[in-house]
């Protein structure tokens, strides 16, 4: 693979859209072709299996299923977009990924991270981000700024605790790999999470150079 894959991972309300729009900004003004994307999503099945996870259509889901629809969605975002942009050199800026599927599914439901790390090997191979930005701040904060955004969807209208479960996985991953993971504050201003965020992506690229 010539590309660099990049996503952005966060509880509800730590601003992962306006960092992937300041990530994109700053890898296109160096030159970078970029595909952003997300998840679940990205293609016309993921975005048909979105509407499904996260309407209200079918609350009370079973988690099994919950799961499985997750990576079906992320198989086939793979093989049809993220797997051939990487080949083509093509950088790609992803908003979730298999990290959320460990932080929501495993963290937040409970469920075996065994069996989510088998979904993982299955599908991705031996595919994983290069970089991974994580926007963390307080899960107060984090869910009273998404109920000023929107209404809530089948994930947002969960309790206060789950999504305490969720970021104490999300920071777990953050503490067990450190290289990959970066922690952003999310909590504070705008302005001092765009710097944040620009510094870890300019160093990225020296990296990469």
């Amino acid at each position: 693979m010539k590309g660099s894959f990049i996503t952005l991972e966060g509880i509800e309300g730590a601003g992962k859209s306006t960092c992937m729009a300041e990530v994109l900004t700053v890898l296109k003004t160096a030159g970078r072709d970029v595909l952003e994307t997300r998840e679940p999503g990205g293609t016309r099945l993921g975005e048909e299996l979105r509407q499904l996870l996260l309407g209200h259509k079918h609350t009370g889901m079973h988690e099994d299923t919950e799961l499985l629809l997750m990576f079906a969605a992320r198989a086939e975002h793979l093989q049809q977009r993220i797997l051939p942009a990487l080949h083509a050199g093509r950088w790609v800026l992803c908003d979730r990924f298999t990290d959320a599927s460990y932080a929501y599914q495993g963290g937040g439901r409970g469920m075996d991270m065994k069996r989510i790390q088998q979904l993982e090997n299955w599908v991705q191979g031996d595919v994983r981000p290069d970089l991974t930005l994580l926007m963390d701040l307080p899960v107060e904060l984090g869910l009273e700024r998404a109920g000023k955004r929107s209404s809530p969807d089948r994930f947002e209208s969960e309790a206060l605790a789950f999504f305490q479960r969720v970021r104490k996985a999300y920071l777990e991953i953050a503490r067990r790999e450190p290289q990959r993971v970066q922690v952003i504050d999310a909590s504070q201003s705008l302005e001092n999470v765009q710097a944040q965020v620009r510094e870890v992506i300019q160093r990225f690229l020296e990296q990469q150079a």
